[in-house]
């Protein structure tokens, strides 16, 4: 597992892109009225406070990173707890929403799903947005990096493909599982390439990554580039 997170301002911007799919989900699940929220794999809380201000109960902000949760800001509403997504720290039934974003890729699947399932009580829903760097689409050519994603992600032990993963292995675990995709697509960010540049990447892929990011920069023309990172966006209700 990566143990480092981005910079908190990438982390935000990041946090910032998904927010209207966020907020569709959120709203799927009826979070106004969820009383016990457990936001996995938290980090610095960048989406806490928002599950905090929408929900009717307490949150709980979990990561493994004790630091970060030290780092991040006091959120009336909300509770920090260092632990591992694999071995909940939490009885049975606690929560009745686990929420997520950008953590599966860096979880085992195999015990972190089971886990949240026991955790959460029934009637109780997970919120997760997830990546697929395997349906990556970039053009023109000069700027494609996927293939330097999916290296780099497997050296920090993440998942490149766990979106397309999940459906299948929440659905066996037992929950009824809707996916959404984004419904349209945006200019791409130039922080995509500050992002690649904090995992581990070999002297060769640097090189690539800094050619990619200078041909962006000089294709200033509206749609001169598309990249299009599928993202799957899941909501799965314990019965």
């Amino acid at each position: 597992m990566f143990a480092d997170l981005p910079p908190l301002d990438l982390l935000a911007r990041q946090s910032d892109w998904l927010a209207p799919a966020r907020a569709r989900l959120l709203r799927r699940l009826g979070v106004a009225h969820r009383r016990r929220v457990l936001d996995l794999g938290a980090g610095y809380g960048v989406v806490t406070a928002e599950l905090a201000r929408r929900s009717d109960g307490l949150v709980v902000a979990l990561d493994r990173r004790e630091m970060a949760l030290r780092a991040a800001a006091p959120i009336a509403g909300a509770a920090r707890v260092a632990g591992d997504g694999g071995r909940l720290p939490f009885a049975a039934g606690a929560f009745d929403l686990v929420f997520s974003q950008l953590v599966w890729l860096w979880l085992p699947l195999a015990e972190a799903l089971p886990e949240v399932w026991r955790v959460l009580a029934p009637g109780g829903a997970l919120v997760a947005l997830e990546p697929d760097y395997g349906g990556l689409i970039e053009h023109p050519p000069a700027v494609a990096v996927g293939e330097v994603w999916r290296a780099a992600l497997a050296r920090a032990g993440g998942d490149a493909l766990v979106g397309r993963k999940m459906p299948a292995l929440l659905a066996a675990q037992g929950f009824i599982v809707q996916v959404d995709l984004f419904p349209t697509l945006s200019p791409p960010a130039a922080a995509r390439f500050d992002l690649l540049r904090g995992l581990p990447l070999t002297s060769l892929e640097r090189q690539v990554v800094d050619k990619a990011d200078t041909a962006s920069v000089h294709l200033r023309g509206v749609w001169e580039q598309v990249v299009h990172l599928p993202f799957f966006l899941i909501t799965a209700v314990r019965p």
